[in-house]
């Protein structure tokens, strides 16, 4: 049975969506449920709070008094509440990830992470996918944010945060159109060391290309299809603005399908800290806003 707090909170809910089906899908519960959850708060309050609508849910009188009395009530404890877990988080996080991530996700994760807890001292170690995996092995790393191929033990769990498409990156110059078929087009390529997760991924994938250089980093990279050696094989999450520094472009890939998931590792036999928590749950929310540069 539902407490009138919680029915208040999904009334907030309903007339800050102004509709049932947006509020019921913000809070993860069914529509039907919902409805009953307002009509049993209509009834104990003996007054219509909402005129349903062809637009949606607009508030009586009765609701707009309603809200206006709890909505700021809500506000401040919410506030309260969160300034006082965050005051309990302090000491130090320490984080692994690839290179390529941070240049559209991890820099976003960290920002959001920091400003929430600022007591806490975060830690950024860019990587390789398989060091990323032995500093999350070894202790030295109390999370990491990784290719799921190159998790290949079972000291580690994984938690999915999103799925990480491939396009091909390349200069003005180049012929190639959205949808470019790799195993008949494939140009001369830069890429990462062998033992990156992205160079693993394109032999996997069935092509057999010739890397005209290696780069460990993406800015080298770009620099070195920018002078025209070639294109190279990036996330296709990548910043437009990011390739526009160096005046190339994103061609999408039609065959071979390349896509990796991105996962947040962290090691098994241990029980994760309040920090490790909050981290997770940060990464997973800004994982469901990041742009998928389409």
């Amino acid at each position: 049975m539902e407490t009138i707090d919680r029915q208040l909170r999904y009334f907030v809910k309903i007339a800050e969506s102004g509709s049932l089906s947006r509020a019921a899908a913000g809070l993860e519960i069914t529509q039907p449920v919902l409805s009953r959850q307002l009509a049993s708060l209509e009834a104990f309050l003996q007054c219509i709070l909402f005129n349903r609508t062809g637009r949606g849910m607009q508030l009586t009188e009765c609701g707009q008094a309603l809200l206006g009395q709890i909505a700021p009530a809500f506000s401040a404890i919410d506030t309260a509440v969160n300034s006082a877990r965050n005051q309990q988080l302090k000491g130090t996080l320490r984080l692994a990830t690839v290179h390529t991530l941070s240049y559209y996700f991890v820099g976003e994760v960290v920002r959001t992470f920091t400003d929430r807890h600022p007591a806490v001292s975060l830690s950024v170690m860019g990587r390789s996918s398989p060091d990323v995996v032995e500093l999350v092995e070894s202790g030295r790393a109390d999370v990491g944010i990784v290719y799921d191929t190159a998790v290949a033990s079972h000291r580690l769990s994984s938690t999915r945060l999103f799925d990480n498409k491939m396009c091909l990156i390349c200069g003005p110059g180049c012929d190639a159109s959205d949808g470019v078929d790799l195993t008949e087009q494939l140009p001369s390529l830069v890429g990462f060391p062998s033992h990156y997760a992205l160079t693993r991924m394109i032999h996997s994938s069935g092509l057999k290309p010739e890397f005209v250089a290696e780069a460990e980093t993406v800015d080298a990279m770009l620099e070195l299809v920018s002078a025209g050696m070639g294109a190279c094989i990036l996330p296709q999450r990548i910043p437009s603005r990011q390739l526009s520094q160096h005046g190339l472009r994103k061609v999408a890939i039609g065959k071979p399908a390349m896509s990796r998931m991105v996962v947040l590792i962290t090691r098994e036999d241990r029980n994760h800290s309040a920090l490790t928590r909050r981290f997770l749950e940060t990464a997973l929310e800004v994982a469901k806003t990041t742009p998928d540069g389409s």
